[in-house]
């Protein structure tokens, strides 16, 4: 999710002849040999399950111009789906300081709410198959991912940590969605991730399902059942052998999603999730 160097590597991509890998039919997953351990189907009550999620709130990273929340209005359960919705508001910044040094300080108010859940302290796997189904928002300063990071974040920081963005869309550039992995020596920052591109014209007209497994020696991902990118284990390090948190968010506007501002005609805007399935590969 921190991407504000890797935009502009990515557009770039986004033309280049893999972006459709995901097509080719040998590369179907067979799931058959693989065991459900953990799910949310969003099925029942109104909110988010307490004991699988929990909430990221204010501004949060990649000077994003959404203020997260914990309001039903952010957040819910509908018709079998987790709604992750974006409205166009005034907030007021509860960590503003006019005297403050750091971007989430200085702006006194917010004028977008958003949600981002996580499965922190909550669940987190190492070595799985990790599967979401999923309904894109759509319009110039929507940024919705789903995502893994390192539970160790606190103690060895970002990218120490790893990530795994399973996948990640900016509105301005429709029919294309992204996954990268990112470690101490290969990063947006070092200007050296290596994105997988999926470009489909019908992305945003409805469910597609989204998923990576991996492993000690490599990171794969699919779209809709196929592999289209495959990150293998380069270099000495490799974080992917520890325990890894969901991140599912909608942001609106930062690094990358606000690089060509934000239409601010489109909202409300919604992130469906149908399901989170987690398999264990064995």
């Amino acid at each position: 999710m921190k991407k504000t160097l890797l935009a502009s590597a990515l557009l770039l991509f986004s033309g280049y002849s893999f972006a459709a890998q995901y097509a080719t039919s040998s590369h179907v997953v067979d799931k058959q040999h693989k065991r459900l351990i953990w799910a949310d189907e969003f099925n029942s009550g109104t909110r988010p399950n307490p004991k699988d999620w929990t909430y990221e709130t204010k501004f949060v990273r990649n000077q994003e111009d959404q203020y997260y929340t914990t309001s039903s209005k952010n957040s819910r359960i509908e018709n079998g789906n987790l709604v992750i919705e974006a409205l166009k508001e005034t907030v007021p910044n509860a960590d503003y300081d006019p005297n403050g040094t750091q971007w989430h300080q200085q702006r006194k108010d917010a004028y977008y709410t958003s949600a981002s859940l996580t499965t922190a302290g909550k669940h987190s796997w190492v070595h799985k198959r990790v599967e979401v189904r999923a309904k894109l928002p759509q319009g110039r300063g929507t940024w919705p991912a789903i995502w893994l990071l390192g539970d160790n974040i606190s103690t060895v920081g970002w990218p120490a940590c790893g990530e795994i963005d399973i996948m990640e869309y900016v509105g301005y550039n429709p029919h294309f969605a992204y996954s990268t992995t990112h470690k101490s020596d290969r990063n947006q920052t070092l200007g050296n991730s290596i994105p997988g591109v999926i470009q489909d014209n019908k992305l945003e007209d409805g469910f597609h399902t989204y998923a990576t497994e991996w492993d000690d020696n490599e990171v794969r991902f699919y779209f809709d059942g196929k592999l289209y990118h495959t990150q293998q284990r380069n270099g000495e390090d490799w974080p992917f052998d520890k325990p890894m948190y969901l991140i599912l968010n909608l942001a609106i506007g930062g690094g990358w999603g606000g690089q060509q501002g934000i239409d601010d005609s489109i909202f409300p805007q919604k992130f469906l999730i149908d399901y989170v399935r987690v398999y264990d590969l064995k």
